[in-house]
């Protein structure tokens, strides 16, 4: 049942929605506990704050009515916030060269995890805005578009927190030629 009282099927796009994004923020959590515990951990403190902007899109993806959705829905700032993000954490990466392969540390393969999960619920709005076009805001599609990109770089962050170094990926002529 959604919000206003309305039924519908398990598997229609607004549940396959509201699963994907449940299925994204409990991969965050996964994340989260596998980040070290050593003081101000700010790759914890984006995971956190995500988390609860999550719960807040997906009251929007439920149905619930902006002027009783408890802490606001998304807004413009919470977008502009990931790209912040994705340009602090950046700064002190290695510049990418090549593609990297999903994996490293236990906190950056479950941030590789939530990154294709987060593209999945990103197909699954599209889904959903073709059946229903004024289902949520164009903000939300925004966000989920922004926040994937995010849970790459904090990936590559959390590798680097680590000390893990990435893998690059190599087509089969590089692996040959090494061979």
């Amino acid at each position: 049942g959604l919000p206003d009282g309305r039924r519908v099927a398990k598997d229609c796009p607004r549940m396959e929605l509201s699963g994907t994004l449940d299925e994204l923020n409990s991969l965050l959590g996964m994340a989260r506990a596998y980040l070290p515990k050593q003081g101000d951990d700010a790759i914890d403190g984006v995971l956190g704050r995500v988390q609860s902007e999550l719960f807040r899109l997906g009251a929007e993806v439920a149905g619930v009515k902006a002027d009783r959705a408890a802490n606001g829905f998304l807004a413009d700032d919470d977008v502009a916030r990931l790209e912040q993000d994705i340009d602090r954490f950046e700064a002190g990466l290695p510049r990418l060269t090549s593609f990297v392969l999903p994996g490293g540390s236990p906190a950056a393969g479950a941030l590789h995890l939530a990154r294709a999960v987060c593209r999945r619920a990103e197909r699954r709005l599209i889904g959903l805005l073709r059946v229903e076009p004024d289902a949520v805001r164009p903000i939300v599609l925004a966000y989920l578009n922004r926040l994937s990109d995010s849970l790459f770089v904090l990936s590559r962050a959390a590798n680097a927190q680590a000390g893990v170094g990435e893998t690059d990926w190599r087509s089969r002529k590089e692996r040959n030629r090494e061979n």
